[in-house]
């Protein structure tokens, strides 16, 4: 097994230490890791599998527009509330156990969304998913970067993960569509099952088991301060999505600010922080933290837009909606795969910026619907390109953020990784939703007849998806202008991607142009230990 030997760590009875840290992964270590990617790919999975869904639950469940977006994000933020905790929490109880725990809790969770019967419900259950689902994350990376001690190895590793977790999110929407073909919309949650199942199994077979030594005790006070950081932000988000800014949500971004100044501070002074400040003095690590936060929020926003076109607009259903979404999926895939080994020759910062580039190409090709339908395919190949940056920096950011900090901090680096990731999307949906949103209220209120029933008025000017469920109701040619307000909203929305996009591409080019492969952290890997 590939880990560095270490008089003052003791092994596990299943993996023994090498002579040299420099030892080449062999198949057992291969299959690990193709086991961390079955969680990973249900991790991506969940944060896009609704997506083809919204118009069903609009049926079934009749969410206001503020529950669906709930429902649709509650997921991504509580992720990104509790895996800096998590990621910590992993390195002292270990991070085998913790993946366990958290699989099996994700399991429980996904059979009450599945079985949910409310829109409330539904949002509770995707926030108790976001929470197991905490555990799940760094706990695969941070045991990517414990199985493979060659740098090239570890870099190929965290490109497949990356590639993994980009295919579930992809996949969403393939399999929401055939299942919604089949089953009713929570059908799909209950894919979680057997693969926790098998998790559950091989993991102690095929995963190492490590617990970083002498870590101190959980610090609860920085625990409470995260929270009291993160979820008033998302809550004054939320709140900007409703009812734009105002005293409430303005208060609610007040607080969560202060709570994050409080916790900075407090990292800064403990022995054993939460967080370890000092990750963020390294550029590369810092700048691809930026680079991931903003380039999924780009995604986050669009991916929503494009899956309600496909259906609410060119009238496909749900499995068709899923199969248009292949291609775009295809590109991430490779993207994943390619920037890697591509990345050997040509420095990141450069393959990052040109994937960004074509990103951006990308979006401003979806940005042309305002101006009438050019159809599926224009949507689908601008889709192709967006997800051709996103399989380029999630493969390559992870690698910069993770490679970039000592192995020790794995859990820690980890964490940010993930929570740029996560709350980038979730930010996506609030704000590029909220904007599009805002179009297309904006257009579609001063075309409604006097005539108009009250529900079907309120249903209309509310959104598409709610103006969908009345359409027998409405007059004719009322629908046609609901979508043409519809995508004037989603024409902003890429354009303001487009331009954030390709503001990130600079970036990279210009920040990261000194980073090379061999630049980043070859710290020894420390060893794995078993439970006491």
């Amino acid at each position: 097994m590939a880990f560095q030997d270490d008089p003052e760590l003791q092994f596990s009875k299943d993996f023994e230490a090498p002579a040299s840290p420099a030892v080449r992964a062999g198949a057992r270590e291969w299959l690990g890791l193709a086991l961390l990617a079955l969680p990973t790919v249900l991790l991506g999975l969940d944060l896009t599998l609704l997506h083809l869904a919204l118009p069903a639950l609009a049926v079934d469940l009749q969410p206001t527009s503020t529950q669906a977006l709930w429902i649709m994000d509650a997921y991504g933020f509580l992720i990104a509330g509790f895996l800096i905790t998590m990621g910590t929490l992993g390195d002292r109880i270990g991070r085998r156990k913790l993946l366990m725990i958290g699989a099996s809790a994700f399991a429980v969770a996904s059979t009450l969304a599945a079985l949910s019967t409310s829109a409330v419900m539904l949002i509770v259950a995707r926030a108790l998913l976001g929470i197991a689902a905490a555990t799940l994350m760094p706990s695969t990376l941070a045991l990517i970067a414990n199985i493979f001690a060659d740098p090239r190895q570890r870099a190929l590793g965290f490109g497949i993960w990356a590639t993994m977790f980009a295919f579930g999110m992809a996949l969403g929407p393939i399999v929401g569509g055939v299942l919604l073909e089949q089953f009713w919309w929570g059908a799909a949650f209950l894919l979680a099952v057997p693969v926790v199942g098998l998790l559950i199994v091989l993991a102690p077979v095929l995963l190492p088991e490590y617990r970083a030594p002498n870590a101190g005790r959980l610090d609860l006070a920085s625990v409470v301060l995260s929270l009291g950081a993160m979820l008033p932000v998302v809550y004054g988000v939320k709140q900007i999505a409703k009812d734009g800014l105002g005293p409430e949500s303005i208060g609610a971004l007040v607080v969560g600010f202060v709570f994050a100044w409080v916790f900075v501070r407090r990292q800064r002074r403990l022995a054993d922080p939460l967080l370890d400040m000092s990750l963020f003095a390294d550029r590369a690590f810092s700048v691809a933290l930026i680079v991931l936060l903003f380039g999924l929020v780009a995604v986050g926003g669009t991916m929503l837009l494009v899956t309600q076109y496909l259906q609410l607009v060119m009238g496909f259903s749900p499995l068709v909606a899923g199969l248009w979404m292949g291609p775009p999926a295809l590109a991430m895939i490779a993207a994943g795969v390619t920037a890697p080994l591509i990345a050997r020759y040509v420095r990141p910062g450069y393959v990052v910026a040109g994937a960004l580039g074509l990103s951006a190409v990308g979006y401003l090709m979806l940005a042309q619907l305002g101006g009438g339908a050019p159809g599926a395919a224009l949507v689908v190949a601008g889709f192709s390109l967006a997800y051709l940056g996103l399989g380029t920096i999630a493969a390559l950011g992870t690698d910069l953020v993770v490679g970039s900090a000592p192995v020790d901090k794995a859990g820690s680096a980890s964490a940010m990784s993930e929570t740029a990731q996560d709350l980038g999307i979730s930010v996506g949906i609030a704000v590029l939703g909220s904007l599009a949103t805002a179009v297309y209220r904006r257009t579609i209120l001063d075309q409604l007849p006097e005539a108009l029933g009250q529900t079907a008025h309120k249903a209309v000017g509310d959104s598409l998806w709610a103006a969908s469920s009345v359409a027998s109701e409405l007059p004719p040619g009322l629908m046609a202008k609901a979508q043409a307000a519809f995508m004037a909203g989603f024409s902003a929305a890429a354009l303001v991607s487009a331009v954030s996009v390709a503001l990130l591409a600079v970036l990279a080019a210009v920040l990261l142009r000194h980073v090379g492969q061999g630049d980043r952290h070859e710290a020894a890997l420390p060893s794995a230990v078993s439970d006491p």
